[in-house]
């Protein structure tokens, strides 16, 4: 399987900024304001610092077996046995990760965009979108999201240059008011919702990769970028609507652009930012439902995935409208839960697999 499929390093770079920003352009301003108020912006930084070196960490990971994806080298090192189970956490980690994305999907066209029309009308559009994603291959995914980059930058650059005269400094002040323990707090969220899930990537890096030399970077670079853009909306969250208002709206981001009013003639553009949103959630959910597929065959010996998209279309649909029951546990799951189950898959398991990757190594030498 690994070697029939091949995309460049450009659009690697292109896929994993696209899966960094995702859900994150448009919940995290809300959740850093929570956690820091008006030092959110320091937070993302420090998350975005964070989150490098987790991706640091990934590269060294993805090196210690060039050639194999997250599933394969977990066999190897582990054994056949025990290397399947432990493949499962991140394989069901995919599938749950890309249900909770189109349940944002969902919750944020019928409270913002269109409150009259069922959620699922929403969830089963959007899934059929990535079923067809799917069913045409990773290759074909990739090429989508280099053409599209460019539409998205200018999106986002037309959208932030709109908004720089609403800028209100004041709003960021005074800084560091409440100490540092808020802000790690905070850099702690946007690491474990923008960083930690890249972990998934492994099951593209670098077997997917037609240079995996110069994987690496492709990873890095893709991590800094869309960290970029999350810091700036989060700067622009704080600094135009405040830290009050950023914490008590769910969706942030989109109330920032309502902002934007140029000469009483530009006015309710914030499409562009749902634009944006929906440009780089179809990405990382057809990534998440990717590595979910692609992992489940390679433990079960299958040749191909693609006859399992529609099947998994149809219970993604299902279990994205019972993962969360509502609003509040949505809340209560992201602020309580989330963290620890993402340290967890995102840290402690590939940090058990390099440490014991690296010792066999070094015994087999």
């Amino acid at each position: 399987m690994t070697s029939n499929v091949k995309i460049s390093v450009r659009q690697f770079t292109v896929i994993v900024m696209f899966y960094t920003i995702g859900t994150t352009i448009l919940v995290i301003p809300s959740s850093l304001a929570a956690d820091a108020d008006q030092d959110a912006w320091i937070a993302a930084i420090l998350g975005w610092v964070l989150g490098l070196l987790i991706v640091g960490f990934y590269i060294r990971l993805g090196r210690l077996f060039p050639n194999m994806t997250l599933i394969e080298y977990n066999e190897k090192v582990f054994g056949k046995w025990l290397g399947k189970k432990i493949s499962l956490f991140f394989i069901f980690f995919s599938f749950i990760c890309a249900a909770t994305v189109l349940y944002y999907l969902g919750n944020f066209m019928t409270t913002q965009v269109m409150p009259e029309t069922p959620i699922e009308s929403f969830t089963i559009l959007f899934a059929g979108i990535v079923v067809m994603g799917l069913r045409l291959g990773l290759e074909v995914v990739a090429r989508t999201a280099e053409i599209l980059f460019p539409w998205f930058l200018l999106l986002f650059i037309v959208s932030t240059l709109f908004l720089i005269p609403e800028i209100e400094i004041q709003n960021i002040q005074p800084v560091f008011e409440f100490g540092i323990k808020p802000i790690m707090n905070g850099a702690l969220t946007f690491a474990s919702t923008a960083s930690l899930p890249l972990v998934i990537l492994l099951l593209v890096f670098p077997a997917f990769v037609n240079h995996p030399k110069d994987a690496g970077k492709a990873y890095f670079i893709g991590t800094l970028l869309g960290g970029l853009f999350v810091i700036i909306i989060t700067f622009l969250s704080i600094s135009i609507l405040g830290a009050d208002l950023s914490e008590r709206n769910m969706y942030p981001s989109y109330a920032l652009a309502k902002k934007i009013d140029v000469g009483n003639f530009i006015q309710r553009v914030e499409i562009l930012i749902a634009g944006i949103w929906f440009m780089t959630i179809f990405f990382k959910t057809t990534i998440y439902s990717f590595s979910f597929l692609t992992g489940l065959a390679q433990i079960f010996g299958f040749r191909d995935y693609r006859p399992f998209a529609l099947p998994y279309g149809m219970i993604l649909v299902v279990y994205s409208l019972v993962v969360y029951p509502d609003v509040v546990y949505m809340m209560d799951f992201d602020s309580t839960i989330w963290i620890p189950y993402a340290l967890t898959i995102g840290l402690l398991l590939p940090l058990i697999i390099l440490s014991v990757g690296s010792l066999r190594k070094k015994i087999k030498k």
